[in-house]
């Protein structure tokens, strides 16, 4: 006896996670593959390989000539051979042994020995300084904030749970060389930022593979990253945080995903944007409860970190956290590039309040695009994020070039991890979301 065939059911349409959707990539869009393998094979010329590191000795070399700060010459003059070196390693060495010749000589000469030799002497940027002792303060006054602040390295903008990152100082003190590097905050916000770029290459990187120790060591031993590590490294816990929030959110591992939002929430007020963009990417794979779970779970834990100081020095960190950084305090911050924004800013008030009114309306425009399009993949919640970050830097009173560190490590990391460089992520499907069109 023959069954009577069953008809064949449309199938619901859903959501897909980083690559889910069918020919497509990491972030859920069609033909990227194929330019993925292009970008991949061009990355692993010999030539290419051969060339960035040129770039790189060439960029490192120009900080002794031109920069005014002795630590970040100090850094150019170790780094620039180290860089040179490696290009030349991936010139000569065969193909299989140069890439990791090239990036532990670039690793040890433009990271290892600044950091070391500067931790060990003490000598940072003022960053590292006001981190190590708001944990002083907080752990004497109760309050990570001076009371009357008088000079720009008085002003800590940081919010409360950066003083974390200064407490083995606050404990090991400096009696000796191994307290002075071991409590060096320096190396609490490296160790941070390895550990979430770990995570976020593990979340979503086909296949659970082995750790990524080239990728993650040529990230690190970049311009971009080991001069910021080496002289200050106070925004790479935030980019770390970023990154990872946005691969357990895509993940659904929902508690983790809001504990890691409120600690970036908690550490910065850049850090503020991936709370909207997490809860939308949420919303758009998973629905409202998850999207509202991970919110409310954000907004608690940093509430419980924030609220107790703002309502013991709620005025310090006004001044300090608020105003400071707007360029709305009594000093004048001393960060400055010529960005848009600080330009504007240092033709007057005039320009300065047409600074403020530009970023408010890049703010909006980033927001409104953000709610028309959510994000449907890490991906494509770590680009917005970028973006959104992007225009903050660019058109903020005050700001430094160091600052598009976080936004370019947020459009990078994720997007190598998640396989749209070279291969195809595992095909993985998320629950539809009711009442939402597909875009």
């Amino acid at each position: 006896m023959v069954s009577p065939r069953t008809p064949d059911l449309p199938k619901p349409e859903r959501f897909a996670l980083p690559g889910a959707t069918r020919g497509g990539t990491a972030d859920g869009l069609p033909g990227r593959r194929a330019g993925g393998r292009s970008a991949a094979r061009l990355a692993a010329h010999r030539g290419m390989q051969a060339l960035g590191c040129a770039v790189a000795a060439a960029w490192a070399a120009a900080f002794p000539l031109f920069s005014d700060l002795p630590y970040q010459a100090l850094w150019g003059r170790l780094a620039a051979p180290a860089y040179a070196l490696a290009g030349l390693l991936c010139a000569v060495l065969p193909r299989r042994a140069a890439p990791r010749a090239a990036a532990a000589v670039a690793l040890t000469g433009a990271v290892l020995l600044p950091l070391v030799l500067l931790a060990v002497h003490s000598r940072y940027q003022s960053e590292v300084m006001v981190v190590e002792r708001s944990a002083h303060l907080l752990l004497t006054t109760g309050a990570p904030y001076l009371p009357y602040p008088a000079v720009p390295a008085d002003y800590d903008p940081y919010l409360p749970a950066m003083v974390l990152f200064g407490l083995p100082r606050a404990v090991l003190g400096t009696g000796s060389a191994a307290a002075r590097l071991l409590g060096d905050a320096r190396i609490w916000f490296a160790l941070a930022f390895l550990g979430c770029m770990l995570g976020t290459w593990r979340l979503l990187r086909p296949g659970r593979e082995r750790a990524p120790l080239l990728p993650l060591a040529v990230l690190t031993a970049s311009p971009l990253i080991a001069l910021a590590l080496s002289v200050g490294g106070v925004d790479l816990p935030l980019i770390g945080v970023c990154c990872l929030a946005m691969a357990l959110t895509a993940r659904e591992r929902t508690l983790a995903a809001g504990l890691v939002l409120a600690l970036a929430c908690s550490l910065k007020w850049t850090a503020w944007p991936a709370l909207p963009v997490a809860v939308l990417l949420a919303w758009r794979l998973y629905g409202r409860r998850t999207a509202a779970r991970i919110g409310g779970t954000a907004l608690a834990a940093a509430g419980a970190v924030v609220l107790p100081f703002v309502l013991t020095a709620g005025r310090q960190m006004r001044e300090q956290v608020v105003r400071f950084p707007l360029g709305l305090a009594a000093v004048r911050t001393p960060a400055g590039s010529p960005l848009p924004g600080k330009v504007l800013a240092d033709l007057g008030p005039t320009g300065h309040t047409l600074s403020l009114a530009l970023l408010c309306l890049g703010g909006l425009v980033v927001a409104v695009w953000l709610a028309a399009y959510p994000p449907a993949s890490a991906v494509a919640a770590c680009d917005l994020l970028a973006a959104g970050l992007t225009v903050a830097f660019v058109l903020a009173p005050a700001g430094r070039f160091g600052y598009l560190a976080l936004p370019t490590v947020l459009a990078l990391w994720p997007r190598l991890a998640a396989g749209s460089l070279g291969r195809r992520p595992p095909r993985a499907t998320a629950r539809p979301v009711p009442g939402l069109v597909q875009v």
